[in-house]
């Protein structure tokens, strides 16, 4: 029995898709994260109760943390931009959460300009209000410390044996935790990251995807919580594509899910039959009701996943759209981002 809705919509269901290709499948992945560091914040005394505590969020890391603070008796305040649906805004201010909408002018340069945007009203907060704590998704290692549990749970699942982790790289946090505490119990883990065009994170901001940004798995701006040194290999991949993984993932296997779950989807078909003896399992980090009108609503006739295949490449310089694959070796990085990145 669990003693909040938060705790139970956190736990994850691993399902076998294929012969050696599975799926840890959550609600809304973050969950894991955002409890964890609240606790660990309350309990180490870096915030006291009552504290408003606020981060920049257009997804699902602020439902998560609304659900946190509602949990821990905290305020909650989440500094989102203006594609912000009204029903899950709707759903934050019913969580008690303040919701801070971030304007900015219509036109071609909207996405690109949102994340930094935020950003900087988030510093115009910190600058004029007091008991507000930034919890940096994107910077606090703290963010990690969820995922301990969750690696714990997929140790005993798998009993061992050697597996390839894929997953949206994000913030870091999820597949950089879940990695960090599976390699303290399993020396042969691989972590496969996935990321979109335009990324700084892993170097793809020079190739534009012509058609839209994947939103929650890159970034215009450098995230100090992704650790380049966990990674094996890296899959870019374009919208297009990711759209029709995504749809493909439903049909096939009756797994609504969103984009980033799709691009996983995508890279771990590839993974899978790269190593048809190894498990391969990728990460469905929420539920696809956010592209109810978008993703799914697009018309038949896409191309199929099957026909889909990666450019197989041995440096940044040779990244080519729509989807392309490199070992990266666990080596360092250091991105340079053309936004503030405090």
């Amino acid at each position: 029995m669990f003693d909040h809705i938060a705790d139970a919509m956190k736990q994850p269901d691993v399902v076998r898709l294929d012969r050696n290709m599975y799926v840890l499948r959550f609600e809304m992945m973050k969950i894991y994260s955002a409890l964890e560091a609240v606790r660990h914040l309350l309990a180490t005394g870096v915030v006291q109760p009552g504290d408003t505590l606020m981060d920049s969020s257009s997804g699902t890391y602020g439902y998560s943390l609304a659900l946190a603070c509602h949990k821990y008796g905290m305020k909650c305040r989440i500094v989102c931009s203006t594609k912000l649906d009204d029903h899950v805004r709707r759903q934050f201010e019913m969580l008690g959460a303040q919701v801070d909408r971030v304007e900015i002018p219509p036109g071609p340069m909207v996405d690109k300009m949102d994340q930094g945007a935020r950003l900087r009203r988030v510093a115009q907060i910190l600058d004029t209000e007091h008991n507000v704590h930034w919890m940096q998704q994107y910077h606090d290692e703290v963010h990690y410390l969820g995922y301990r549990e969750c690696a714990e749970m997929l140790q005993k699942e798998f009993g061992g044996e050697p597996l390839t982790l894929v997953g949206g790289v994000g913030t870091g946090a999820s597949t950089g935790g879940l990695t960090t505490y599976l390699r303290e119990l399993n020396d042969d883990v691989e972590l496969v990251g996935v990321q979109p065009f335009e990324s700084v994170t892993f170097g793809s901001d020079p190739v534009e995807d012509p058609v839209a940004s994947i939103s929650g798995i890159g970034s215009p701006i450098v995230m100090r919580n992704v650790r380049y040194e966990l990674y094996d290999r890296v899959h870019w991949v374009g919208y297009d594509s990711a759209v029709t993984a995504t749809t493909d993932l439903f049909r096939r296997h009756a797994l609504y899910a969103g984009m980033s779950s799709g691009c996983n989807y995508l890279a771990a078909r590839w993974e899978a039959a790269r190593d048809p003896g190894r498990p391969c399992l990728f990460i469905a980090a929420d539920t696809g009701h956010r592209y109810t009108d978008t993703v799914y609503s697009r018309p038949q006739g896409e191309a199929r996943v099957e026909e889909l295949a990666p450019r197989c490449i041995d440096s940044l310089d040779q990244l080519a759209f729509p989807w392309s694959v490199m070992d990266w070796g666990r080596r360092p990085f250091h991105p340079v981002s053309k936004e503030n990145p405090s």
